[in-house]
Order: structure tokens, then C-alpha cells, then sequence
């Protein structure tokens, strides 16, 4: 086995059987977030169907579908913000929030467990956020809820806090994917935003729960794209392509008002002189307001999203969707309401991209409402290929990926160069967490012990006398102890010494706490002295643990991060062209 190879298998489970454990628990979690899913839209449409219109109906159906009474749009969101104002109050204050910062802060520093009254109380809080008008979506509460069954799960059994991130994380993503009937989109969404790696360890289990949920979804609510798209089959064109700037850009611009908007609401609302229990009963008030001017803004507009995905809006519902949802939307969430911000971003984006379709050459009838969901998914959620594939997966017009691609990464570019944080992680960084979003190759798994330790150690006979060798010796030292066959028994440092003076070395040889070998790739080192408490270990021959091949210490590991910077920040130039003039001002400048 190549020490590359070794690094990948001791990277991830070490045994096989741990990987497998953990996948089989995920399709139970998968399959049981999926009826969680399954029961949160039911709830959602049954409260909605008993505030709006006075009827006991489990289908969905919008708040705004049909004339309702001034005060009752007016007064439903503020006694639903009451409701769940006194459920967080008095339950769990984690109802309170959109599910997915939640979600993150129990991986970062919850070791991934949730209380199992959350499972309860947060599809309950943001169903009746929602059917009483609320203007979000019901994917971020069932992240928080699939989450909670997989956290669950894991803490009657015995796993690490690793495993019990992967079930939870299997739990939400299995919930997302029954949702949307989008299970690639979900589990992109887990690795863009939850899981913080892409290993096998975790990959693995939350695909099965994923194709877990999703099954479980056709046989409860159908197979087919939540809102279907008529194509015309053949590929939108180069110019199209280019065109999807139009709808990314000014998508990453309303992305960064949205969220801008979201933190001003927040830091609005922290400044009352009141109680967060009444927080979202203000936010209702706002809700109310804006479902007077336009009611199709209220609830999570799954019809109105169709809509504008189909060519089929009007220029007023376009418009009042962009303004009224976005504002209400936004407004309300700083209050610490209960809802998700998905299906908002789905129908703010294609208003924004249906407005632009007006202006732009007609594709396909809704094509341009796609790229601007597309693209404002990937300006919020800063998740372009999340954005990509929600996008395909919603509508299954694959034949427009490549738009699509232009729109949601011109829309992640805007947002990352112009605002620091995203909706999702500005939440964490008000808690004082540090999140990041980058992932890159480990440097300390590019380098190997035999590359940067100390080959030629200073070594200590045992029969040599402490007073004899003291002088060369310094404290930051650990000295490989040898025998008279030169054979390793074991190290010492300069303080140990000290206190054997006079005595021979022998006496002041301590057993070895850990060692490495040649082939271990720096990271395995860095484990190994962490799990050791030591910062230097002797570095011996696999097959012979008795034969010294040298000392690495902590200091030494800093070599890999040391290449690291100078790749991303040394620049020089590696082909010239013969008798450039700024080439030889160069070489003379140096010389």
C-alpha cells in the first residue's frame, strides 16, 4: 500500500464495517424524515385551509388564492407570531430561526445533538408560521427536524460526535430531498453547507438516506419535478448563455439587499424595549401589512413560484412579488419567526428573473424566471451549484443547465466580493462562530515524516553518564535513547537529565509515547502527537520499531503550511520569451 494510499484509508474510518454501521442507520433516519416531510406540508395546508377559509382540508392551498377579509390577512400573521412567540418562550427558544444556522451551530459546537423536543416543536412553530401567512418556506424547519431524528438516533447509541454529525446531517438532507423531490440538490446542499468535508465517512451515509427519503417521497406525495417546465427540447444557445449574466448579476445585488435587509430587521428588532416573545408577533404585523397590498405574497407560494416558472404570471404579480415578498419576507425573518428561507429565495429570484424576461429575447416560456432562481439561490445561500441543480431538479429542464451554471456562479461571484457573509453564516458570526466555507486539500496530507524530520538526530547512548552529555543538549529537545546494539528503548529530554546528574543515561530514559514512521503523511504525524499530548516523537522503520530513522517535532509540520503559502502567494515567471527587454531588466535587477 503507497503512502497516499494509506493517508486516504486512516483519513477517513479506519474499518470498514464503522462506515457501513453508520449507512445502515441512515436509511432508517432518511425514511423517517421523509414522513416528517410528509406531515409538516400536511400541517402547513391544514392550518392554512383553517384560517383562510374555514375548512378542514389537508391539500395546499395559498392564502391569497381567493378574497379573504381585510382584518383577517391583517390579524392572522400576528396571532400566528403570538403562538410561536409563547411556543419558543416556553418550549425551546431553537424553534426560533430559518433551521439552517441552527442546524450549523449544533454541529460547531453541540457536538450534533439536538433535543428531541425540537423534533416536535419545530415543524409545529413554522407550520403555524406559515398557514397563518407567513411568507416563508418549509425546508428550513424540516433541516432542523430530519437533523433532530438523525441527532436523536445517534445519542441512544454509541458513536462519536463525527457519526452523530453524519446522521444528523442524513436527517436534514433525507428531509430536503422529500421536500422538493430533489435528492441531488440536497445532498450538494449538505455538502456546501453542513457537513464542512467530502469524505466517504460522510458522503456515503447521507446519500442512502437521501435515496431513502426521496423514495419514500414518491410513495407519499409522487415522482414527478415540483413545478414542471415545457422545453422544447433543444439546448437555449450561446447567446442565452451569455444573456444569463443579466439575471446572475442583478441576482448576487438583490441577494445582498435581501440579506442586508434580513440583519437590519434583526439588530431592528434587538433594539425594542420588549420581550423576543412578541418579536414575531411584530414580524406579523409587517406580514399583514404587506399580504394587504399584495396577498399572493403570503405563505410559500408554491402556486405563484409555478407561475412565474411557466410564463404564466402577470407584470402586477411580478412586481408585487418582488417588492412585497422580498420585503416582508426579510422583515419578518429578523423577528426570529419560525420558517425557511428557500421557497422565498425560489419565488423572489423568479419574479426578479421574470421581470428581466421582458426585456430580454423570449427563450422558452419561464426561462428567464429559471435563472434568476438559479441565481438568486446561489447569491443567498452562497451555494452556486446548489443553485444549479435545485433549479434543474424543480423543473427538470436539464437542457438550460449551462445558463443556469452562468447565472448562479456570476451571482455567487457578486455576493462574495461585495458582502463578507451570507444569510446563513452571518447568523454563526453573531454567535461568535467561525465558519468557513472554503474547502482545499489538507497541505500536511502532501507531505511525508521522511521529508521534513530531523535525519541525523543528536543520540544518547544509555550507558553514557548524564554530566557528560547535558552540555550538548537544549531544552527544546527530544533525544532518541539507544543501546548498546543500537536499538531504540526509548527518549529523554534536557530537563529529565538534569535531574539524573551523575547517573547514567540509562536511569533518565522515558518510555516512548508515540512514534511515526517514514511513510506517514504529516497529518497522521499530527494526529498521532495530538492523541499523544507531545509535540515530537521518533520516527522508526515500519517493520522494525527498534531501528531509528530520525526525530520530527511540531515545528517541523509547519514546513507543509510554509509551501502552501508560497504557492498561493510566490509569483515568477517560468517562460520567457528570448530577448524580452523587461525579462533581462529583471534578471539584471536581481543579479
Amino acid at each position: 500500500m503507497s503512502g497516499h494510499t494509506r493517508a486516504a484509508h486512516l483519513g477517513d474510518f479506519q474499518v470498514t464495517p464503522r462506515l457501513l454501521r453508520i449507512a445502515a442507520l441512515a436509511v432508517p433516519v432518511g425514511g423517517a424524515a421523509a414522513v416528517a416531510a410528509y406531515i409538516l406540508l400536511k400541517l402547513i395546508a391544514l392550518i392554512t385551509n383553517l384560517v383562510f377559509y374555514q375548512r378542514i382540508n389537508t391539500e395546499m392551498v395559498a392564502p391569497g388564492a381567493a378574497h379573504h377579509p381585510w382584518w383577517l390577512v391583517l390579524t392572522a400573521p400576528v396571532v400566528g407570531g403570538l403562538i410561536i412567540g409563547v411556543m419558543a418562550r416556553y418550549g425551546s427558544e431553537k424553534i426560533r430561526g430559518h433551521g439552517m444556522p441552527e442546524a450549523i451551530e449544533a454541529i460547531l459546537t453541540g457536538g450534533s445533538r439536538v433535543q428531541p423536543r425540537v423534533a416536535v416543536l419545530k415543524p409545529a412553530s413554522a407550520a403555524i408560521s406559515i398557514g397563518s401567512g407567513g411568507p416563508f418556506g418549509a425546508e428550513g424547519p424540516i433541516i432542523m427536524t430530519g437533523g433532530a431524528v438523525g441527532s436523536i438516533l445517534a445519542q441512544f447509541l454509541k458513536l462519536s460526535a463525527d457519526e452523530r454529525k453524519t446522521l444528523l446531517v442524513a436527517g436534514s438532507a433525507a428531509g430536503m430531498a422529500a421536500t422538493f423531490n430533489a435528492p441531488l440538490a440536497a445532498i450538494l446542499l449538505a455538502v456546501e453547507l453542513l457537513l464542512f468535508e467530502w469524505r466517504p465517512r460522510s458522503f456515503i451515509p447521507v446519500v442512502a438516506a437521501v435515496v431513502t427519503g426521496t423514495i419514500c417521497r414518491w410513495a407519499l406525495l409522487g415522482d414527478g419535478p415540483i413545478f414542471p417546465v415545457p422545453t422544447d427540447g433543444l439546448n437555449p444557445g450561446a447567446l442565452a448563455d451569455g444573456l444569463a449574466l443579466i439575471p446572475g448579476i442583478t441576482g448576487g445585488l438583490l441577494a445582498i439587499a435581501a440579506t442586508a435587509m434580513v440583519y437590519f430587521a434583526e439588530d431592528s428588532f434587538a433594539k425594542l424595549p420588549v420581550h423576543w416573545m412578541w418579536w414575531p408577533a411584530i414580524g406579523g404585523l409587517i406580514i399583514g401589512v404587506g399580504g394587504l397590498f399584495e396577498p399572493r405574497a403570503l405563505g410559500v407560494g408554491y402556486d405563484v413560484i409555478d407561475q412565474l416558472l411557466t410564463g404564466h404570471a402577470t407584470m402586477s404579480l411580478i412586481v408585487g412579488i418582488l417588492v412585497v415578498k422580498t420585503l416582508i419576507w426579510s422583515l419578518s425573518l429578523g423577528s426570529g419567526t419560525s420558517g425557511g428561507v428557500l421557497a422565498p429565495v425560489f419565488m423572489i429570484g423568479a419574479a426578479l428573473g421574470a421581470a428581466e424576461g421582458g426585456l430580454l429575447p423570449e427563450v422558452t416560456p419561464g426561462f428567464w424566471a429559471m435563472c434568476g432562481l438559479a441565481a438568486v439561490v446561489g447569491g443567498v445561500m452562497r451555494s452556486p451549484l446548489t443553485g444549479i441543480v435545485f433549479t434543474c431538479e424543480l423543473t427538470h429542464a436539464w437542457n438550460d443547465v449551462m445558463p443556469l451554471a452562468v447565472a448562479s456562479v456570476s451571482a455567487y461571484a457578486v455576493s462574495v466580493l461585495l458582502l463578507k457573509r451570507s444569510v446563513l453564516t452571518e447568523k454563526i458570526a453573531r454567535r461568535r462562530l467561525h465558519l468557513t466555507r472554503e474547502y482545499t486539500t489538507d497541505p500536511l496530507e502532501t507531505f511525508f515524516a521522511h521529508e521534513v524530520m530531523t535525519a541525523e538526530p543528536m543520540i544518547l547512548e544509555s550507558d553514557q553518564l548524564t554530566d557528560a552529555v547535558l552540555p550538548h543538549t537544549h531544552y527544546a529537545g527530544l533525544y532518541p535513547v539507544l543501546d548498546r546494539s543500537g536499538a531504540l528503548v526509548g527518549v529523554t529530554t534536557k530537563q529529565v537529565l538534569q535531574h539524573h546528574r551523575g547517573a547514567a543515561v540509562a536511569a533518565a530514559t522515558l518510555e516512548i509515547r508515540t512514534s511515526v514512521h517514514p511513510d506517514n503523511t504529516l497529518r497522521e504525524v499530527a494526529n498521532a502527537l495530538a492523541l499523544a499530548h507531545v509535540t515530537a516523537a521518533p520516527v522508526v522503520e515500519r517493520d522494525d520499531p527498534a531501528t531509528l530513522c530520525g526525530i520530527i517535532t511540531l515545528e517541523q509540520l509547519l514546513h507543509a503550511r510554509r509551501q502552501d503559502l508560497h504557492e498561493e502567494h510566490h509569483r515568477e515567471r517560468l517562460l520567457v520569451v528570448r530577448d524580452d527587454p523587461a525579462v533581462e531588466r529583471e534578471k539584471v535587477a536581481v543579479s
